[in-house]
């Protein structure tokens, strides 16, 4: 499996990311919210661990910018010091799979995130589909019409936002943090991207699906 982990706790991130390691998993570490965001958006991974209590952006914004913004259902497990009904609400609220109280046992913590993912997969396609165009978030494969697209890193995370927020319109500025998070190149790199996306999916269709609106941002959605 692959984990992103967000904690600012270096010791709990070092022996769980150690732990996981050595089960097989490949795992991502992250020390704030925002950057959490940041690699959650623009990385697959098949379960996150997210701390409550993070820099910048805390864990249930974190998580619920991820299910409602960004529409990931990624299982989530969070983190926390308290074991606090309200703060457990409220953690599920925003969209959070399970929680788990510190300290903890490590291998509780995978056997949970094991139980997740299992059943997330019985009931979810990792596959993104709008009208023809059909995108395999395990395999990162686009098609449409069943005729493979070519896309480069920063193309497939554009699509993968759109697809998800499709048929809604993606404000500039989402997308823009959604690759490049702060740090926006000066030049309109995301005109010259969106270029290329639109280049590689509708260019040699009749049916375009990537839509422009101006000064706002854009959409991918099919007819009807």
């Amino acid at each position: 499996m692959r984990i992103l982990i967000v904690e600012d706790h270096k010791d709990i991130l070092d022996s769980v990311s150690e732990y996981l390691v050595l089960k097989g998993c490949t795992v991502v570490g992250a020390a704030d919210g925002l950057t959490g965001l940041h690699l959650a958006v623009t990385s697959a991974f098949d379960a996150i661990i997210l701390d409550v209590m993070l820099p910048g952006m805390d864990g249930a914004q974190l998580c619920k910018s991820l299910r409602e913004n960004a529409r990931l259902d990624t299982p989530i497990v969070m983190l926390t010091a308290r074991d606090d009904l309200h703060d457990r609400l409220r953690g599920f609220e925003v969209g959070a799979d399970d929680y788990v109280v510190k300290p903890f046992a490590v291998s509780e913590l995978l056997a949970r995130i094991e139980a997740i993912v299992r059943r997330k997969k019985g009931v979810n396609q990792r596959t993104l589909k709008v009208h023809d165009l059909v995108y395999d978030l395990d395999t990162y494969e686009v098609t449409r019409a069943g005729i493979p697209l070519k896309l480069n890193p920063t193309n497939l995370t554009l699509l993968a936002l759109l697809m998800r927020k499709s048929p809604s319109v993606v404000r500039r500025q989402e997308l823009e943090e959604a690759v490049w998070g702060t740090n926006v190149p000066d030049s309109d790199s995301l005109r010259s991207n969106i270029y290329l996306l639109r280049k590689a999916i509708d260019r040699s269709f009749d049916v375009p699906l990537l839509q422009n609106y101006h000064g706002v941002g854009y959409r991918i959605h099919g007819p009807g």
